[in-house]
């Protein structure tokens, strides 16, 4: 059997062993670097010591087989375009956006004899029991229907949905005993709202309808393709829907710049437009969810789980902040930071002179008219070092708000795509047509 099919631990205890697995995994890494970096006179910092390429593929190696919430977090933390975290990290972590394993037969047999009951291939006239892509909650096999309509079968890993809790709580505890977090950091508005975000995601019924009304949004929008759900074979942790012929995103990388550009500019003004003009916003910019139509040039949507509604106040922050950005205003920016909760005010008194040198070069970047040169990175090393200082006082660590931090993964999820893609945007002038509009 393919090392890319291992069974589900769907049970609490075998999940729970699971993690115990990976700290003493970690531990005894931590152990073999501080020994190895004594050995050559070095003092090494307790972070500098989890903080490893070894540690990192322990962690996702072992979150790629518990899949889940588990998974789902680790994917959370590896949508960093290199300039935060290091490079090496950022490589080993990006692995997690594709490297869960696939269900063995007889578990995914069992799972859709439980849906549909034991004669449910007579549903089809094709089935592929191999799938075509696999991720934290589920994985997904292409399909023909009796009546020749081609489908994607999306099936929920079992026990997924009950461990959702535990699986956050567990690594939440394993930041806390790593001692990468400050242990008067709370962090338990954040664990509450991933729980229940997660929970939403399981429930297959939600998302057929969540991708109806994202469908309703765009059906005058050209630039978009999102597939249908078929409701009669749809359940809470089986979707069925149309399966649509396209590429990897990644693949427009290697594509003319014109073409490029236009794909980013669809994507940027997409997510803009769920900001400002929708209140409705995809929240998971995975890059598997997205994929592309060399023939028509259109982007295909797909994984409706985390579209969730934007708070008008968390809109109304956003839409002050790029005001005050665009009208170059220091004073209107940094209440505007302090408003939508990226900084506190604790961190504004310590470290103001610092928070306005990041301004000053943001607005010197981003709000030139013009193209955008989204490969153009110079300037992030002058951010990380004004950042780093801040970053190091874990005193004044704060957690934004969950409102913001769903809505500005969504937005830092498309800038890391659109570096990947080297696009060059008309940045200023998009941004003011869709801050212009009332809320």
């Amino acid at each position: 059997m393919s090392d890319r099919y291992r069974k589900v631990p769907s049970a609490r205890l075998s999940r729970l062993s699971a993690f115990g697995r990976l700290a003493g995994g970690v531990a005894g890494g931590v152990l073999a670097e501080g020994a190895r970096r004594l050995t050559k006179g070095e003092r090494p910092q307790l972070s500098d010591l989890l903080l490893t390429p070894g540690n990192a593929v322990r962690v996702t190696e072992q979150l790629s087989r518990l899949r889940g919430a588990a998974m789902k977090l680790g994917q959370m933390i590896s949508l960093d375009a290199g300039d935060l975290l290091p490079p090496e990290l950022t490589e080993v972590l990006s692995r997690l956006r594709d490297a869960a394993h696939f269900m063995p037969p007889a578990q995914l047999n069992k799972v859709l004899t439980a849906h549909w009951g034991p004669d449910w291939r007579r549903r089809f006239s094709r089935f592929d029991p191999i799938p075509v892509a696999a991720a934290s909650i589920g994985q997904v096999h292409r399909a023909r229907l009796l009546d020749g309509r081609e489908v994607a079968v999306k099936v929920q890993y079992p026990g997924v949905a009950a461990s959702i809790g535990a699986d956050v709580d567990n690594v939440a505890t394993l930041l806390r005993m790593s001692g990468l977090l400050p242990g008067d950091l709370d962090i338990a508005p954040l664990l509450a709202e991933a729980k229940a975000q997660l929970t939403e995601e399981t429930d297959y019924l939600r998302e057929a309808a969540q991708m109806r009304r994202y469908a309703g949004l765009l059906a005058d929008d050209a630039r978009f393709v999102v597939p249908a759900p078929v409701d009669e074979l749809t359940g809470r942790h089986v979707l069925v829907m149309d399966f649509i012929v396209a590429r990897p995103i990644e693949e427009l990388a290697s594509e003319p710049q014109d073409r490029r550009d236009d794909a980013m500019a669809a994507l940027l003004d997409l997510v803009l437009g769920e900001l400002f003009r929708f209140g409705f916003m995809q929240t998971d910019p995975n890059f598997a969810n997205y994929r592309w139509q060399p023939d028509t040039g259109r982007i295909v949507l797909l994984d409706f789980g985390a579209a969730r509604s934007v708070l008008p106040e968390t809109t109304a922050a956003y839409r002050r902040l790029m005001l005050a950005g665009l009208a170059e205003d220091d004073q209107a920016l940094r209440l505007a930071l302090l408003e939508v909760g990226f900084v506190s005010p604790r961190q504004m008194e310590r470290h103001g002179d610092r928070l306005d040198a990041m301004i000053a070069v943001i607005l010197s970047q981003v709000g030139r008219p013009g193209l955008f040169d989204f490969a153009e990175r110079s300037f992030v090393e002058q951010i990380r070092e004004q950042a780093m200082p801040m970053a190091e006082d874990r005193a004044s660590w704060h957690v934004p708000p969950a409102a913001t931090l769903f809505v500005q993964r969504k937005v830092s999820g498309t800038a890391l795509l659109a570096v990947r893609m080297k696009a060059r945007l008309p940045l200023r002038d998009m941004v003011t047509a869709a801050v212009a509009a009332p809320d």
